[in-house]
């Protein structure tokens, strides 16, 4: 009768949205913080909630952890119609004693099918550990999207939303936001926040960036164009720490040599990046450059992801450019 009471069917604008990151997870001094990625560890609640996602075709791994819990990472991209790749994400967080405490699936850039992609990702997932929680979830998001279509070409100011509980957690599932889920038994005030170990400041990178032709206004400015080759060079950042970088490079592979050069974006390589994880990591994206194939996975405990985007010409020769993202953003940004 108590979950009865409090239960939340249906959609509806009056519904509060969850704060992103949840208010105060990272004000708070480094407890213990490593940043080094490393695989998901087997025979654990990570295992069993990512095992769905794995299996799937996801690329999952723990990208950081302190002193009170975990944030695990999974990414998957689809082709979209210009051939490139649309990534989507799913992000948890997990307490020192192996339980899960949040649950992020965020929309993509998919359009209309996003909510159906957040659906086949969720489902399984978490079904992996609470196995009423799956078939509630699906059902609440099959309302959504009845609701949605009902809703298609009205004029309404609210932000389609709904939420419900169970005894596990607290669901909220928006048309912003996708899907966000609070564990009601564990909780974790203080999240991971690490990023030294593979990331400079941001200010130490600017010069050298606007050496390669990047326009930055650093601070404020988090993202910066290279007007001459139409690149970009993004970053998420904790106070001055850049904490992901996702950049573009163009490639062009012809009769077995790479015609673009990761020097002519970085003449000074990529020295955002520290010292101990630069030559790998460079190296890495310089074996996709020059074979114009993608990557996901973790190089000297860093996550590093590189898309290879294909031109709409004739032949497998050419690859237009490469979206290359190096580390993980905290987990609810």
């Amino acid at each position: 009768m108590a979950l009865g009471a409090v239960a939340l069917t249906g959609c509806t604008g009056s519904v509060e949205p969850p704060t992103l990151p949840p208010a105060g997870v990272y004000e708070h001094d480094a407890a213990g913080e490593s940043s080094w990625a490393e695989p998901i560890p087997p025979g654990g609640t990570a295992e069993l909630i990512t095992t769905p996602l794995v299996d799937a075709g996801w690329f999952c791994a723990q990208v950081r952890a302190n002193a009170e819990g975990r944030a695990l990472w999974c990414r998957v991209g689809h082709r979209d119609v210009t051939n490139g790749v649309a990534p989507q994400v799913a992000q948890f967080v997990l307490d020192h004693d192996d339980q899960l405490a949040w649950v992020w699936f965020p929309r993509t850039s998919m359009g209309t099918g996003s909510d159906d992609l957040i659906t086949a990702a969720a489902v399984p997932a978490l079904a992996a550990i609470w196995p009423d929680a799956g078939d509630r979830v699906l059902r609440e998001s099959d309302d959504f999207e009845n609701d949605r279509r009902q809703r298609a070409g009205r004029s309404d100011p609210e932000i389609l939303r709904t939420a419900w509980r169970d005894r596990h957690a607290d669901y909220i599932l928006s048309a912003v936001d996708g899907l966000v889920v609070t564990a009601r038994d564990t909780s974790v005030r203080r999240w991971p926040f690490g990023a030294e170990h593979y990331a400079m400041p941001m200010s130490s990178a600017v010069d050298d960036l606007r050496a390669g032709g990047y326009d930055c206004a650093y601070p404020p400015q988090q993202a910066c164009n290279r007007v001459e080759s139409n690149g970009y060079f993004e970053v998420s950042l904790r106070g001055d720490q850049i904490v992901s970088a996702r950049f573009g490079i163009g490639s062009w592979i012809e009769s077995g040599r790479q015609r673009h050069p990761l020097s002519e974006e970085f003449p000074r390589g990529l020295t955002f990046l520290t010292e101990e994880v630069r030559r790998p990591v460079t190296e890495r994206i310089e074996d996709c450059r020059l074979s114009g194939t993608s990557f996901a996975g973790i190089v000297a405990g860093t996550v590093v992801i590189v898309d290879a985007r294909r031109g709409l010409v004739d032949g497998d020769d050419h690859v237009s450019s490469l979206d290359i993202q190096i580390g993980v953003p905290l987990a609810g940004t």
